[in-house]
Order: structure tokens, then C-alpha cells, then sequence
């Protein structure tokens, strides 16, 4: 079973951190994970400033990594997230880089890419595709 290790660096801005419950789902060009938590019994995660690591063990080969998703879920009270970026190590030893430099206000789940720049022209995968119309329309409302 393929393994993988994810690093998260949250912000060192005040109020950064959380104690909300992070969820996360690798997304390849042969499939998707299932969501995995990211815990460490008896360790204070994502706090102001951090960078924790995890394991993240799947059941079946993904092939390339194309993007990840990362959930928010409530643990007890609001509680905002300043996420700077994701690290991955692949299991053949490449290293991943998913940039999000932004605040993840109350519940819910974000879609992240590597982050090469590409032109849209470059997307040949459906899903990359699909993600960049996504990401499109949610700004076109955000802005309007």
C-alpha cells in the first residue's frame, strides 16, 4: 500500500490556528483516497506558526498526484485556519508543493493544485479542467 507524507504549515499570524478537525483526500490520475483525519494522539495540531507532518497510507496506487482536498469540520467552537501550504512526498520520493496562502473560514472543503503555473490550454486531464472551470465560476460570484 502506497504511503505518503503530508507536511501543513499553518500562518504565524494571531489567530492562525485551529482545533477544528482537518480532513484530507488525495486526488490522482488513476483515483481518489478516501478522507483521512489528520491527528497525532496527544499533539496540539495546526497551531499558530506550525508544521506538522503526517502519514497518509492509501489502499490502491493513484498515479500522479493532480490535486489534494483538504475539509474543515467544526471540533467546538468557529474557528478560522490561515493554511499557507501543503507539502507531499510521494511514495517514489518526489516532493509536491500545494500553495494556499488564505484564511478557511467555518466548514467546509477546499481544492487545491500544485503549484506550477500552467496556461488552461496545458490541463489535458478532465478533472484539472473541471477544477479550473469551478474555481472560475466561484470568483466570477465572489466578484459580481
Amino acid at each position: 500500500m502506497p504511503s505518503y507524507t503530508v507536511t501543513v504549515a499553518t500562518g504565524s499570524q494571531w489567530f492562525a490556528g485551529t482545533d477544528d478537525y482537518i480532513y484530507l483526500s488525495l486526488v490522482g490520475s488513476a483515483g481518489c483516497s478516501e478522507k483521512h483525519l489528520l491527528d497525532k494522539p496527544f499533539y496540539n495540531d495546526f497551531e499558530r506558526g506550525a508544521v506538522d507532518s503526517y502519514d497518509v497510507t492509501v489502499d490502491e496506487e493513484l498515479g500522479d498526484i493532480q490535486l489534494i482536498k483538504i475539509e474543515k469540520r467544526k471540533y467546538w467552537i468557529h474557528d478560522d485556519w490561515y493554511l499557507k501550504y501543503v507539502t507531499l512526498k510521494t511514495p517514489y520520493g518526489d516532493y509536491i508543493e500545494f500553495p494556499c496562502y488564505r484564511w478557511i473560514t467555518g466548514e467546509g472543503e477546499i481544492v487545491l493544485r500544485d503549484g506550477r503555473a500552467k496556461l488552461a490550454r496545458d490541463d489535458q486531464i478532465h478533472i484539472l479542467k473541471q477544477h479550473r472551470r469551478k474555481e472560475l465560476e466561484t470568483r466570477q460570484k465572489q466578484y459580481r
